[in-house]
């Protein structure tokens, strides 16, 4: 697994790619992932996979992009993947509570399970897990901290360019 870190304006993101796909981004202050032995730190080069993943990250938070394209890798329960995949489906500045998540998953009693797969998902930002709230308009948990779930919400309210 090749590994490197992005600074963000809300905190370094650990970025790592295996096998050409994307397979984690996680804010590296609450990192559920260790960076383990077989983790090589590598420094972007203009052709990687890595380096585009920044390019991309550095448009999205510079209010220039409003979606990722990169090749992405999913290491969970075949829950969790669905879970995730169905993340993929909410819009850019839209939000989404867990019980329409679970509902749109065909598993519309599974709420909690649905929020503890979020809660497990390797690939922030790019799989945009920031962008489900609770069911009453609060914003519910996130990972990386309800203060940057706020920011991110904040930032996706303005304009972008795609």
């Amino acid at each position: 697994m090749f590994y490197c870190r992005y600074q963000s304006p809300l905190g370094i993101l650990v970025l790592a790619e295996a096998e050409g796909k994307l397979r984690y981004c996680w804010w590296e202050d609450v990192m559920e992932r260790k960076i383990g032995d077989d983790w090589t730190e590598v420094v972007c080069s203009d052709d990687s996979l890595l380096a585009e993943a920044c390019r991309q990250l550095n448009n999205y938070f510079s209010g220039k992009r409003g979606s990722f394209d990169l090749p992405l890798g999913f290491d969970g329960t075949p829950f969790q993947r669905l879970a995730w995949q169905t993340l993929l489906t909410i819009p850019y500045g839209a939000t989404l509570s867990y019980t329409e998540q679970a509902r749109r998953m065909g598993r519309k009693k599974a709420v909690r399970a649905v929020g503890n797969a979020n809660g497990h998902n390797p690939l922030m930002l790019f799989v945009p897990c920031h962008r489900v709230i609770a069911s009453n308009g609060t914003l519910g948990g996130y990972a990386g901290g309800t203060d940057r779930k706020r920011q991110l919400l904040s930032i996706e309210k303005e304009d972008v360019s795609d």
